[in-house]
C-alpha cells in the first residue's frame, strides 16, 4: 500500500452462492481525496463499502483501509473512520441526543463537544425520540454520527437521498471541510450532480466490475460529443470520416454534424481549412459519460 493510500482493494471477489456480486475490483482512494462512487441499483456500491468496513466478509481478494487489513484490523479502523449507511438503523425509543452520546461514549467520548453544533448546522431536534423524526431528519442524526468525531476516513453511502437542498449543500460544505482538514471521503451517490460538485475523481461500477475510475474532466475528456458546424461553402464528409474518434457524420448543404471520442483538436485542424461561420461543440454532461459507460461503451481507465 502507497503512502498516500488510504484504501486500497486488489482482486475483490463476493459471491452469493451462484451470484457474484463483485468480480475483481481493484480500486486506490488517495488521502485528503473526495472519491465518488457510482452505479446503477445492484451494481455493488453497498457490496463493496461493507466489504470494505468488515460488515461483510470477501470471497476473494484483499481490502486494506488507512494503512490496516480490513478484516484483521477491523476495530481499528472503525475507531479512525466515519460511516453513513445507506440504510440506517437507529434506537426508535432513543433520542437522537442519547443515541449520539452514546455512540460518543463507545469511542471514548470523541465527538461529543460537536454533537450540538452539527444538529444546528442540520436543522435537527435532538431531544425527541427517533421513532417520532422523519426520514430525513433520521439520516441527519447518521450525518452527525458519521463526521463528529472528525474521522480520517468517512464513508458515505447515498447520504442526502432523504434531504431537503438547503440541507444538501450543508451537508456538501461540511465535505469540503472535512477535506480541507486533511481527511478522506468516498461517497457514494446516484445523483451525477452531487459527484461532480463535490468529487475529484469518480469511480463507476456496473454489475459488480469497475468500468471507469477517472478525474470527472478524464471522463469527460473521453465522452462522446456532439459538434455542429455551419461553413461557408460546401464540405466532403469524408474529410471528417477519416479523423480517428469522428462518427455519425453528415452533411447537409453547408451544415457539418459530427459525434467525436476523444481530443477535439484533429477536428479543429481539420475546420481550419475551411471558412467557419458557426461551430458548437458543447461540453457532456456527466450524466452522459456514465449513461455511455452503463451501456457498455468505453472501458475502466485508472488516472
Amino acid at each position: 500500500m502507497g503512502p498516500d493510500a488510504v484504501i486500497e482493494v486488489s482482486g475483490l471477489v463476493k459471491r452469493y452462492g451462484a451470484f457474484q456480486a463483485l468480480h475483481g475490483i481493484d480500486l486506490t482512494v488517495e488521502r485528503g481525496e473526495v472519491f465518488g462512487f457510482i452505479g446503477p441499483n445492484g451494481a455493488g456500491k453497498t457490496t463493496l463499502i461493507r466489504t470494505m468496513l468488515d460488515l461483510i466478509r470477501p470471497t476473494a481478494g484483499s481490502v486494506r483501509v488507512l494503512g490496516l487489513d480490513s478484516h484483521r484490523d477491523a476495530k481499528a479502523i472503525h475507531s479512525r473512520a466515519g460511516y453513513v449507511p445507506g440504510e440506517l438503523v437507529l434506537w426508535d425509543r432513543l433520542t437522537g441526543r442519547q443515541a449520539l452520546e452514546h455512540l460518543a461514549g463507545l469511542r471514548g467520548g470523541a465527538g461529543a463537544s460537536r454533537i450540538d453544533a452539527l444538529a444546528e448546522r442540520l436543522d435537527v431536534e435532538l431531544d425527541r425520540r427517533i421513532s417520532d423524526l422523519s426520514k430525513g431528519n433520521k439520516e441527519k442524526i447518521g450525518l452527525i454520527q458519521g463526521f463528529m468525531h472528525e474521522p480520517e476516513l468517512v464513508v458515505l453511502d447515498e447520504p442526502t437521498s432523504g434531504l431537503d437542498p438547503l440541507v444538501q449543500q450543508e451537508v456538501f460544505q461540511i465535505v469540503d471541510e472535512v477535506r480541507e482538514r486533511g481527511s478522506t471521503v468516498f461517497f457514494s451517490s446516484h445523483h451525477l450532480d452531487e459527484v461532480e460538485r463535490i468529487a475529484e475523481r469518480v469511480g463507476a461500477i456496473r454489475e459488480g466490475r469497475m468500468v471507469a475510475v477517472d478525474t470527472v474532466a478524464g471522463l469527460k475528456a473521453r465522452a462522446a460529443r456532439r459538434l455542429e458546424a455551419l461553413l461557408a461553402g460546401p464540405v466532403d464528409a469524408q474529410e471528417f470520416r477519416a479523423i480517428p474518434g469522428v462518427r455519425d457524420v453528415s452533411v447537409s448543404g453547408r451544415h457539418l454534424h459530427l459525434v467525436l471520442t476523444g481530443p477535439i483538436d484533429p477536428v479543429l485542424k481539420a475546420l481550419a481549412r475551411h471558412r467557419v461561420d458557426s461551430l458548437s461543440a458543447p461540453e457532456p454532461e456527466l450524466e452522459e459519460v456514465f449513461l455511455g459507460l452503463f451501456r457498455g461503451e468505453g472501458g475502466e481507465r485508472a488516472a
